[in-house]
């Protein structure tokens, strides 16, 4: 099933940005990057001059999609969250609201466990701000004029 392309806001882009900021500071990341599924960058915090940030989002919905393939052949739904330590850099990968991938780089001043548990707290936040703009994509759908024409009305007018 193709997932429905989602449009950000720019309020709840700006309260997506802060999340990620707040994660990055709170979790003593170098960098925290928020990724749709199909490998678009969203948005990140840190330490991200050096990185081709482009090539990092479309990496990272390659290794969700791997992984979730993984899952699948023992038995899982999927694997909600990654780790892949590094000589000196670590990427922690979960997913977010099933439609985004939340990307958090770390070295030795922050540890696993640091991770782990703000990313729980920022997930949370961020599905919130998902729902939110699922909701308001809804309601602007249905007050478009084109939001009353069901694929049936189409499909009858066609026939």
């Amino acid at each position: 099933m193709v997932e429905q392309q989602m449009v950000l806001y720019e309020e709840e882009f700006r309260q997506i940005a802060a999340v990620c900021e707040r994660l990055n500071r709170e979790a003593n990341a170098k960098a925290v990057l928020l990724v749709d599924k199909n490998g678009q960058f969203i948005t990140s915090s840190g330490e991200i001059d050096d990185l081709d940030t482009t090539s990092l989002a479309s990496l990272t919905a390659g290794n969700y999609a791997a992984t979730s393939g993984l899952a699948k052949l023992i038995g899982e739904k999927e694997f909600p969250n990654v780790f892949h330590e590094g000589e000196k850099d670590n990427l922690h990968l979960s997913i977010v609201a099933q439609r985004a991938i939340l990307v958090v780089m770390f070295d030795q001043r922050s540890s696993l466990g640091l991770v782990r548990l703000r990313v729980k707290k920022s997930s949370e936040e961020l599905t919130k701000i998902f729902q939110m703009i699922l909701a308001k994509a809804e309601q602007q759908s249905q007050e478009t004029p084109f939001g009353e024409i069901t694929d049936d009305d189409i499909d009858n007018l066609f026939s």
